[in-house]
């Protein structure tokens, strides 16, 4: 799954480095798991240039689309343009 959601970011956005991490192996058997996987991910894009924290975090929910709703019980993510990284 990683991979099929790499690739939809990617087809999206201007990717400069992006690491899906899959952590639904840490909830499993939680009581509120109903399905769906747990990921974070860190994402490096000039997509994000001049877009706040919100606009970001859009253009990739956009860009994962009906992965939201069926195969993604959770997703974190850390956004950064480029330039940002570099500072960081």
């Amino acid at each position: 799954m990683t991979s099929k959601i790499e690739t939809a970011i990617r087809s999206q956005l201007n990717i400069h480095h992006i690491e899906i991490i899959d952590d639904s192996a840490k909830h499993a058997g939680h009581k509120q798991n109903s399905g769906g996987g747990h990921y974070n991910a860190f994402i490096i894009s000039d997509s994000f240039e001049g877009k706040s924290l919100i606009q970001r975090h859009r253009l990739v929910y956009d860009a994962l689309g009906e992965m939201m709703t069926n195969d993604i019980h959770a997703f974190s993510m850390k956004t950064l343009t480029v330039d940002e990284f570099k500072k960081d």
